[in-house]
């Protein structure tokens, strides 16, 4: 097990159920690892049931393996591991999340010139070289409910994702993806990691607002390709893939905690009235183009859904896992 606290960087890795995606992702972190002379590697396994930490235990001695009993989310499992972080660099990185071998020596270099950036994320695409949201505006209601409900196309507004330019320059953004997440450490000292609030979504943008009004800069940095195959662990997990309900309700929920959180009750008032308005509107879609039941079900019990979370998260203010 290495822990140099001489090196530059720490790589935490939260691991689900990708036993299978273990060897690449390590295989690959360690080429770029040589490139700034080595650096620390601890894993949270967040309680999988594939054998995935006896597997770390016996194929990799350079790991620094933490054991949560329980799956405690994304968030959370990155924060058990903060106290074993004594470099002064950060790197959270997906377990599905392939870097290449001079990813860290250049990110590691951007960071150094500039100062003044305290998050840096990267190029991501997937394995079939389509490029993947990287730079990211901050969700609000508005612009949530206009992506959600087509009307981005005649009604104003910034959208969560512009994916209308070539992604080849360095730009500041309001957040940037957790797959690849490069934090300077004394940053993480001074406002934390993630709100143990978020179970799952969501953590990065409160993290990133968080970055901001400390003064921080967030930073995508193109210069930096990482393969990224995404929702490896929510596929694995049939209490939250199943189909898909479990993701979006988990979604939903984040989001309500999120804008209670940030923009206070009236936030979260606009939020849920938008919700529903966008429901009923995507219900008289479904109507119009004689989609059938099924879809107009589906809007009618998310609604439900909306209206559900909201009173057991008591208006925002607690999560339910």
């Amino acid at each position: 097990m290495n822990t140099n606290s001489e090196h530059a960087l720490t790589t935490l890795l939260v691991s689900y159920n990708t036993k299978e995606l273990l060897d690449e992702c390590l295989a690959c972190l360690r080429a770029a690892q040589q490139a700034i002379g080595g650096g620390n590697i601890i894993v949270v396994d967040n309680a999988s049931r594939d054998g995935s930490a006896e597997y770390l235990e016996q194929t990799a001695p350079d790991v620094q393996l933490l054991r949560s009993p329980v799956n405690v989310g994304f968030g959370r499992a990155n924060n058990l591991a903060l106290p074993h972080v004594h470099t002064p660099y950060l790197l959270l990185l997906n377990t599905d999340a392939f870097v290449p071998p001079d990813a860290l020596a250049k990110t590691l270099g951007y960071m150094r010139e500039h100062p003044e950036c305290g998050i840096l994320g990267v190029r991501l695409i997937g394995r079939d070289g389509v490029l993947q949201p990287s730079c990211r505006y901050f969700p609000t209601p508005w612009n949530l409910f206009i992506a959600r409900t087509g009307l981005s196309r005649w009604l104003p507004g910034r959208l969560v994702d512009d994916m209308d330019w070539a992604h080849d320059q360095v730009r500041e953004c309001d957040w940037v993806p957790g797959c690849f997440y490069l934090m300077r450490t004394d940053l993480v000292r001074k406002i934390g990691l993630f709100d143990p609030l978020f179970f799952m979504y969501y953590e990065e943008v409160d993290n990133c607002l968080a970055a901001r009004n400390a003064g921080a800069r967030v930073v995508f940095y193109p210069h930096a390709e990482v393969v990224h195959i995404g929702g490896e662990s929510a596929r694995k997990d049939s209490a939250i893939s199943s189909s898909g309900r479990q993701v979006e309700v988990l979604q939903l929920e984040s989001g309500l905690l999120f804008f209670r959180k940030n923009n206070g009750l009236p936030g979260l008032l606009v939020q849920v009235a938008l919700e529903w308005l966008g429901d009923l509107i995507l219900v008289a879609k479904a109507v119009l183009k004689r989609r059938g039941w099924p879809a107009v079900r589906y809007h009618l019990n998310r609604m439900r859904a909306v209206g559900r979370l909201t009173l057991q998260t008591r208006f925002g203010l607690r999560a339910t896992r």
